[in-house]
């Protein structure tokens, strides 16, 4: 029995911490994801080789993955599927989840295809800025989904960087269906600006005649809903859903959600929560902050706390994120937040 199945992009992240100027170079736009071929992306490798940029960190990636792991390590359980190449990265990926208490499904390994891989550039600021070879996730389909793993899930969280990809829309309509016969509700993640910028339709079908839950950060929010502030563009995103989560930084966040008897989200009666960011002493890297947020936001709903205490649990785990390389904690680590955060 599983609290949440997701299905999402599996990628390994390689990440790299250069300057501005190197990332400049690269001509990737700063704060959002690339798709590349593979050559293209062995080009930026070369690229870093030649200019001695080291990589920092090597580990399990994904924007669903992400917050699988971290739904999984404060206690949930999760199911996790993707499609990986039977190779040794696939075999890191899958394990690395497992581990973790994620749990996936043979149907995920295609004989003979390649891992996707993402290259992160961490710059001085702390921002992430990615290049992501896909590999054999690009043509990930209803034969990597295990649908079972849905019967007795009450949650289905659907990756926004899936809204780029054809093949897995007819997968996705079927998790949709499935969804609604077995009264599980959906949370969706726009997961970059990108997403946005060039698959707003794919997002539309995934979010189809409005979901539980969307998670966006203020650009994605503002881009979508064609909104200047943050509110507002939160207010808007309640014509998709009953509760939308906006991240804005160290700003904080917002939180807008519709009354329970207010199917229509009267704009009178729709209620705001604003959440404030902890204070960071150091941004590193913000790789995976807003995947974490997600996964510790829906766990402690799927646990019956209220949206603000979600928020702050959400904000702690996020800003201990961004204090360090790569998009994971450690399990412990979850796990001491969420009793400093929950019990007090």
């Amino acid at each position: 029995m599983y609290d949440v199945m997701a299905i999402g992009n599996a990628l390994v992240d390689h990440e790299y911490l250069l300057s501005e100027a190197a990332l400049e170079e690269t001509e990737l736009t700063k704060g959002n994801m690339t798709l590349a071929g593979l050559e293209e992306q062995q080009q930026l490798l070369a690229y870093f080789q030649l200019a001695e940029i080291e990589p920092s960190k090597q580990a399990g990636g994904g924007s669903a993955a992400n917050t699988m792991f971290a739904f999984a390590s404060l206690g949930g359980k999760p199911f996790y599927a993707c499609r990986v190449g039977d190779d040794k990265q696939g075999k890191f990926y899958l394990q690395d989840l497992n581990q973790a208490g994620v749990a996936t499904s043979e149907q995920s390994i295609h004989k003979g295809g390649v891992t996707g891989s993402c290259v992160v550039a961490v710059t001085e600021d702390g921002e992430r800025t990615m290049q992501t070879y896909l590999g054999t996730s690009s043509d990930i389909s209803a034969e990597n989904v295990n649908f079972d793993a849905l019967v007795t899930a009450d949650w289905l969280y659907l990756e926004g960087y899936l809204a780029m990809s054809e093949s897995i829309q007819p997968a996705m309509t079927q998790l949709r269906q499935q969804a609604g016969v077995h009264n599980a509700k959906i949370a969706v993640s726009f997961a970059d600006p990108a997403v946005v910028k060039f698959a707003k339709d794919g997002l539309l079908n995934m979010l189809g005649n409005k979901v539980e839950i969307i998670f966006c950060n203020s650009e994605e929010a503002c881009l979508f809903t064609n909104k200047k502030q943050v509110k507002a563009a939160a207010r808007a995103l309640l014509e998709h859903c009953q509760i939308a989560v906006v991240t804005d930084g160290a700003k904080g966040a917002v939180i807008a959600q519709k009354p329970e008897h207010d199917a229509e989200g009267d704009s009178d009666d729709i209620i705001i929560h604003e959440i404030a960011t902890p204070a960071v002493a150091d941004v590193i890297d913000t790789n995976g902050a807003g995947d974490n947020y997600a996964g510790a936001f829906l766990y402690a709903l799927s646990q019956h706390y209220s949206l603000p205490e979600c928020g702050r649990l959400a904000s702690e785990v996020s800003a201990q994120i961004i204090q360090q390389f790569g998009p994971r904690l450690e399990s412990q680590g979850y796990q001491d937040i969420a009793q400093r955060v929950l019990s007090a």
